[in-house]
């Protein structure tokens, strides 16, 4: 199939590479020409595992990049909408999504062939229906489910592994108002093997989304207020206490050989320093303020963001209690993303952190493997070293505050050994073991 991506960001590209890996022809349509040529020459904007390499094999094959909507709509059998929807405080910001599906209604006046139109942007029940397909009609003076179709399909990549996601799905969700959509979509996932696939109307296609990260984003919290309290209680350890809950058959089930199956979503029942990215924190946001709107107000979920936002400062907490003047303190942050594998650092927990460590006039040493560019853009006026290893990040440390998982920090202890001052070790997300670093603190203990 031919197939037109409309956005080049993180959902995007990712989604354009891995359906030309699995036979596709693909169009990614932007409107910056900078991102088009670079992409062209095989360079990836964004940081992705694997991405690199997958983009090269097959760009200037059955992938091109574009900015020129109007062609690749014409040659295309469904075209994916990828845009951002960034939350604006009181709702998803959707100028994009409606710039894009009024540009993509002129291109279907001509069409022929019934062309699928695909939201596969994270959106609030309702934008499919209620504002991508009258803008559709209005501009293409054609009819959607009649001359063309109109779907949704919600994407659940996390960032850092999202091309190994896109490639072995767990789920595939695809949202229609006809057969002929779903059909179509069906066709685009073809390659992919036997997968669990749920069709249904692109309403409820919408709402899985948001329902799947809000309860991920509910566990994280969860933890986090059980890991608090356990830290105000002497001799409870949260880190114990969330592996007597994972023991749970219902969480990890025992196998008939009697061998234990411990499925990932465990690592969100863990106590940290709070969640951030492009996703958690504004999906929450939009969907409380969608549940205000239809006069349901999401008490849960607002006590979700609540805990979230407090806890970054349970860092700074653990700080104080070793040391309440930290004016002049050569401290060590290691880790600005707001998780391994990626340099995205939107929400990341480390920017309130950093923030509230050079307002006490603290020194910030910096290292993350990856993101450092992208925290210079963040902490524009802030003044931070950055370094290039892990090792000279914490030669001068007098206190190190690790609060991204990246597995080279397992080797924290035995570099702390070589140094002839041992530094104050704030553990922000539970990844070393206590009784490997003489002076420890780890959140939930």
């Amino acid at each position: 199939m031919i197939i037109t991506v409309v956005g080049t960001g993180y959902v995007g590209l990712v989604s354009g590479v891995c359906l030309a890996e699995k036979g596709h022809n693909v169009i990614c349509i932007d409107n910056n020409s900078e991102k088009v040529k670079s992409i062209n020459n095989g360079i990836s904007p964004i940081h992705e595992d694997g991405l690199d390499s997958l983009l090269k094999k097959h760009i200037g094959k059955n992938l091109v990049a574009s900015d020129d909507l109007p062609a690749a709509i014409k040659k295309s059998d469904a075209s994916l909408i990828a845009v951002g929807t960034p939350f604006d405080g009181n709702e998803i910001d959707l100028s994009y999504i409606k710039e894009v599906s009024k540009q993509i209604g002129e291109c279907l006046k001509f069409q022929e062939n019934y062309h699928v139109v695909v939201v596969k942007s994270t959106v609030v029940p309702g934008t499919s229906d209620e504002i991508v397909k009258p803008l559709l009609e209005q501009y293409s003076n054609k009819l959607a489910g009649v001359d063309f179709g109109l779907g949704m399909n919600p994407e659940f990549l996390r960032e850092g592994v999202a091309i190994l996601d896109f490639m072995n799905p767990d789920r595939i969700v695809l949202g229609g108002i006809d057969h002929k959509t779903h059909n179509l979509m069906e066709n685009i996932y073809k390659p992919f093997g036997e997968v669990d696939t749920i069709l249904t109307n692109n309403k409820t296609a919408e709402m899985i989304k948001y329902t799947s990260n809000s309860l991920l984003a509910t566990m994280i919290s969860f933890s986090n207020e059980i890991g608090n309290l356990c830290s105000s209680i002497s001799e409870i350890d949260s880190k114990e206490v969330m592996l007597g809950v994972h023991l749970d058959k219902r969480i990890s089930p025992i196998m008939e050989d009697g061998t234990r199956v411990s499925p990932e979503i465990t690592t969100y029942l863990q106590a940290g320093c709070g969640f951030g990215g492009s996703c958690f924190p504004k999906d929450v946001e939009a969907l409380i303020s969608h549940g205000d709107r239809a006069n349901n107000s999401m008490f849960l979920l607002k006590s979700v963001m609540e805990v979230n936002k407090k806890q970054p400062m349970k860092v700074i907490e653990r700080l104080l209690k070793h040391y309440p003047n930290i004016s002049g303190m050569n401290i060590t942050v290691l880790g600005l993303a707001f998780k391994p594998g990626t340099d995205d650092m939107r929400q990341s927990p480390s920017i309130p952190i950093i923030k509230k460590i050079i307002d006490l006039g603290g020194l910030i040493s910096a290292y993350d493997p990856v993101a450092e560019n992208q925290a210079k853009q963040v902490f524009t006026n802030e003044h931070i070293t950055y370094f290039k290893s892990l090792k000279d990040s914490i030669k001068s440390s007098e206190v190190i505050i690790l609060l991204t998982s990246w597995p080279e920090f397992k080797s924290l202890p035995l570099l702390i050994k070589s140094l002839k001052k041992e530094p104050l070790v704030i553990d922000g997300r539970g990844m070393l073991t206590k009784g490997d670093i003489a002076r420890y603190e780890r959140l939930g203990s």
